[in-house]
Parts: structure tokens; C-alpha cells; sequence
């Protein structure tokens, strides 16, 4: 079962998939109601595309939930501790973080101030020279931190900024547009918690300058581990998100632009599109 968030007909509502492609509008206070079941059920509609979750003209598809904090995780994939390895000049750090016990975290955004929905403009750094796109699975976590459920997050990343030093860390991953979530959530009761991520990046001209996957079941920690460890001694509110990283990286000659597009797609969630943009024009 998916849970989405839409604007039809005036209303912005929260919908839950009844059958595949087609969706009821119910009355939940937030997505964690919604996935849990509760609200009224009102009018139906039905997805232009099931598997990407395209809508017709007369639904506008909305980041599925406000979450109050987003949290990362990195080097949480064998891709990524090698590629962080290359760009570092401070060598060493990542293969350490890589074999620890104790994970790396980092709080992306809180209030929604950064974050944007599917079809939302990221955001890259005017001051950085190297910037890519994160494809990862987004945990959705409940009261207690319980997993509810699972969404597609981007984590918008300075790779040149956080090579140069990784007490840049902030700077690399937090500004305007620098996080994407969407375009639904999979309830967890509905998933075996595996997921296959694409990652599609074309040009203003629809041409595809580079597409790459992975599978979760490549990542070293699982999704409990570090849900365990962010919750230590840290007060998360429920509706948070916690992406979990990525194991899929550009090559090194390749760079986010302005007016060019990033698509992730995980099969039993959607696509999440969104076009990039300067950060600064964001921040304004």
C-alpha cells in the first residue's frame, strides 16, 4: 500500500492505494494516520502510470509528508566508502567509518526548510565545483522510531567541499534544495524492506547523460541498526525521515547543472523528478 499527498480540486488530502494505480482520498491528520489506516474515505482516482506514479493534469502529486527532521546516513554502501576514499584528501576517514561500529549520521534538515517534494528544484552550491545526486531509501519512522514506512530521498551532496575536509560535512550536504523526498510512502507492512534504486540524469534536452543502480542488499548496516543508533539519546520526532545512503555514484568527471534533471526510481514506490537549480535562487 501506498500513501500520497495531493492538491485536487482545491483540497490538498492525503490518498491511500486501495488497488495497484488507483487511490482514495481520505481524511488523516497527517501521512502516519493515513498509513496507519485511519481517516474517512472519499472520492477515488486512479495514476496515469502505476509504476512511476504519474498523475493526470488534474492531480498535483505534493512531497508525501512535512517531515520535522531528516536525518542521513552515509557510507552505509562498499560504492560510496570507495568513492569518498578517492575524493578525500583526508585519507582513511571513510574506510574507518565504513568497518565501525558506530555509524555515521547527520541531520540534513529539520522543518522542511531544504527539503522538496517530486517535481521541487534541488539545489546546488555556486561555491562548490563537484555536485551530485544521492539516490537512497527514505525511512519514515513512527512513534518510538518504529519504521512505518518507506519513501525515495535525494541527498544533494558538495562532493569537492566535503573532500577537501570532512568538517566541511554541513556545508557539503546542507543548503537551499539540497533534499528531495517522494513521490510516496510504502507502508512497511506492505514490503519486505529490499529495495532496486535507478538513477536517471538528462540534460535540458532530455538527453541522458548518466544512469547507474543498486539494491539495498548491498548495504553494510541494516535499516533497525541505524534507526538503533540515531534514536540513542536523541530525541527524533515521529514523521521524521532518515535516508539510509547511497550506492550509486557518477563518475568523477560528472557534475549536477542548472535546467537538468534527476529521476530515482525504486519499482513498488515510484519515480521521484525533480530539476536542478542554483541553491541560491532557492534561498531567496
Amino acid at each position: 500500500m501506498r500513501v500520497v499527498r495531493v492538491r485536487r480540486g482545491g483540497a490538498v488530502r492525503f490518498a491511500v492505494e486501495t488497488t495497484p494505480g488507483r487511490f482514495a482520498e481520505v481524511d488523516a491528520a497527517n501521512a502516519l494516520e493515513a498509513l496507519a489506516g485511519r481517516g474517512k474515505r472519499r472520492s477515488t482516482f486512479e495514476a496515469v502510470d502505476a509504476g512511476k506514479l504519474l498523475f493526470g493534469d488534474d492531480v498535483e502529486l505534493l512531497m508525501p509528508l512535512d517531515p520535522p527532521e531528516v536525518w542521513c546516513a552515509g557510507v552505509t554502501y562498499a560504492r560510496s566508502r570507495d568513492a569518498r576514499v578517492d575524493e578525500a584528501v583526508v585519507k582513511d576517514v571513510y574506510t574507518m567509518v565504513y568497518e565501525a561500529h558506530r555509524p555515521e549520521l547527520f541531520l540534513k534538515d529539520a522543518m522542511g526548510r531544504r527539503t522538496v517534494g517530486p517535481g521541487g528544484r534541488i539545489g546546488i552550491r555556486a561555491d562548490a565545483t563537484w555536485n551530485v545526486p544521492e539516490a537512497e531509501i527514505g525511512l519514515v519512522l513512527g512513534d518510538h522510531g518504529v519504521i512505518a514506512g518507506y519513501t525515495i530521498g535525494n541527498d544533494v551532496s558538495s562532493r569537492d567541499i566535503e573532500g577537501a575536509n570532512p568538517l566541511y560535512l554541513p556545508q557539503a550536504k546542507v543548503y537551499a534544495g539540497a533534499c528531495a523526498i517522494g513521490p510516496a510512502i510504502l507502508s512497511a507492512a506492505h514490503s519486505n524492506g529490499v529495495f532496486d534504486i535507478s538513477l536517471r540524469i538528462v540534460d535540458e534536452d532530455g538527453v541522458e547523460i548518466f544512469s547507474g543502480g543498486t539494491s539495498t542488499g548491498q548495504m553494510v548496516r541494516g535499516f533497525e541498526e541505524l534507526v538503533a543508533w540515531l534514536l540513542k539519546d536523541n530525541p527524533v520526532p515521529p514523521g521524521s525521515v532518515l535516508l539510509t545512503g547511497t550506492g550509486i555514484v557518477p563518475p568523477d568527471e560528472m557534475t549536477l547543472l542548472p535546467g537538468q534533471q534527476v529521476e530515482i526510481h525504486v519499482p513498488s514506490i515510484g519515480t521521484l523528478t525533480n530539476e536542478v537549480a542554483l541553491a541560491a535562487d532557492l534561498a531567496r
